[in-house]
């Protein structure tokens, strides 16, 4: 593992603790700020507008001006988004400075092609796990000391500090090295990308899993503290249960094929939802919890197996266009989970449970049964030569 790839873990294991520590009660201090679910599911449903639009854009310029670049800026934009956000006093200020932070989510692109190009012996299912996993071992503690700060102080303050781990973070950042824009082949065009059929075809059915597994995670927060009456510290030790279960699920099924990882992850968040909604204490939703880890592990995999659809030339617009049809559930789900909770909190379990039942059946049917159909085809044309 070379020094680059040790350094943006530092830093993620980093910004980890910094973004654990009130992103998870940002429906909560919404709430206190005089949102209601409606108004916050329609809220978290621009911030997820505002992290879909940067990714294509940040994916194109990887290619072309490097991954660095993009990089820093994104850190430095939390930093200052952060900022604006713990500083405020107003809900229209700190949405303001949330859909700014929402921006800085065109990180994931050229993060995704840096970790690729320096991931050394490593396999890309493997880098990519393990580099998700130090971001979320540093959430373990970040969502303690969040519910802590916030149970004590008040929820504000979880993001006063939370802008100061980010500032170091910003600092590890700044060291790592540029990389070497990726040619582009004789023959090749970057617009090819839009031709890959299997690509295209595999982007919707990220765009179904993802807002099957996110639909009811936006309000659950709300849904443990009005419904089952748990206060902010018992809230923040559930989310670091499943920051816990991102880093081991991530190592656990980072180390098997692709497709099935993908398929197992999904249903790990099927016993969230089942657990959250069944679930009659904070041990079925601790598991719940650790189980929700399986979403971000389906999020690592679903690029994993982007990465090999594409040429080297496109991998970072590849990555963009993937990352953002995935972060399309963050503006699709909220705005349905809100208006399912202002009618019954429950009513987003099974709804969500549902569409993860199906997004496994597609699944299964395009990384098993279609590439299979695939290799066989193209073993034919080969006999037939």
């Amino acid at each position: 593992m070379n020094r680059d790839l040790i350094l943006v873990i530092l830093s993620l294991l980093t910004w980890g603790i910094g973004e654990g520590m009130f992103i998870s009660f940002e429906p909560l201090y919404l709430q206190e700020l005089g949102a209601n679910p409606m108004r916050i599911g329609a809220i978290l449903g621009a911030l997820g507008i505002s992290m879909t639009i940067a990714q294509a854009p940040a994916g194109y310029l990887s290619d072309r001006v490097g991954r660095k670049p993009l990089l820093v800026s994104a850190w430095v934009l939390g930093v200052i988004s952060t900022g604006i956000m713990a500083w405020s006093t107003t809900l229209n200020l700190f949405v303001i400075g949330l859909l700014i932070y929402g921006l800085t989510s065109w990180v994931f692109s050229p993060l995704y092609s840096y970790v690729s190009a320096s991931r050394g012996s490593l396999s890309i299912g493997r880098a990519l796990t393990f580099t998700s996993a130090s971001f979320h071992a540093g959430a373990i503690l970040g969502p303690l000391l969040g519910g802590w700060i916030g149970e004590h102080w008040g929820l504000r303050y979880t993001f006063v500090v939370a802008f100061f781990v980010f500032v170091v973070s910003t600092i590890l950042i700044l060291f790592i090295r540029p990389q070497a824009v990726e040619p582009v082949a004789p023959g090749e065009h970057r617009g090819d990308l839009f031709k890959n059929q299997r690509f295209l075809r595999f982007l919707g059915l990220i765009l179904l899993v993802m807002v099957a597994m996110y639909l009811p995670q936006p309000l659950s927060p709300n849904f443990l503290k009005n419904v089952h009456l748990l206060d902010l510290e018992a809230i923040g030790r559930l989310v670091s249960m499943g920051s816990i279960g991102i880093v081991v699920l991530n190592l656990i099924l980072g180390q098997l094929p692709v497709r099935t990882g993908f398929i197992l992850a999904q249903i790990a968040v099927a016993g969230f939802v089942v657990f959250l909604w069944q679930g009659g204490g904070f041990p079925w939703f601790a598991m719940g919890y650790f189980l929700l880890g399986g979403y971000r592990v389906a999020i690592n995999l679903a690029n994993a197996e982007v990465r090999e659809l594409v040429t080297p030339a496109n991998m970072g617009l590849a990555f963009g266009v993937a990352a953002g049809v995935a972060l399309m559930a963050t503006v699709i789900a909220p705005p349905i989970a809100g208006y399912l909770f202002e009618r019954n909190p429950a009513w987003m379990y099974p709804v969500s449970l549902g569409l993860i039942l199906v997004g496994i059946g597609l699944s299964w049917r395009f990384l098993y049964k279609s590439r299979s159909q695939s290799s066989t085809f193209q073993a034919g044309e080969e006999l037939e030569i």
